[in-house]
């Protein structure tokens, strides 16, 4: 996974407001219409609108037309993403030479300590 941080940011972003985090978890149901997630969200149209623009500028959520219909989706690959980032930036990663440079050897003891 190539680092870029803008569209790593983006992604996060979907998860950071409590509001995006009942959408998704409406979505986890599968494919609503706006309008039922309208119902379901205590927020006006505008502000849903720009929640969903967010979820989807993440890669989060997929969106499709159906005449004036728009329904939303979780979608796989973003999902998937998601999971990848946040594996990748929490991964804890071990320099041995960091590591052998930074432990000395008691003598007395014969133990390494690492400072």
């Amino acid at each position: 996974m190539k680092n870029n941080h803008i569209e790593n940011a983006k992604i996060f972003k979907a998860f950071c407001d409590e509001t995006r985090l009942l959408v998704l978890s409406l979505l986890q149901g599968g494919e609503k219409c706006a309008c039922d997630l309208l119902e379901q969200v205590s927020v006006g149209q505008s502000t849903l609108s720009h929640h969903m623009k967010i979820l989807m500028e993440s890669g989060v959520v997929v969106a499709r037309k159906d005449g004036k219909w728009t329904y939303y989706s979780i979608s796989q690959g973003g999902s998937k993403t998601a999971i990848e980032l946040l594996g990748n930036l929490t991964a804890i990663e071990i320099n041995t030479a960091t590591i052998k440079r930074d432990c000395t050897t008691d003598i007395a003891s014969d133990t390494k300590k690492c400072c």
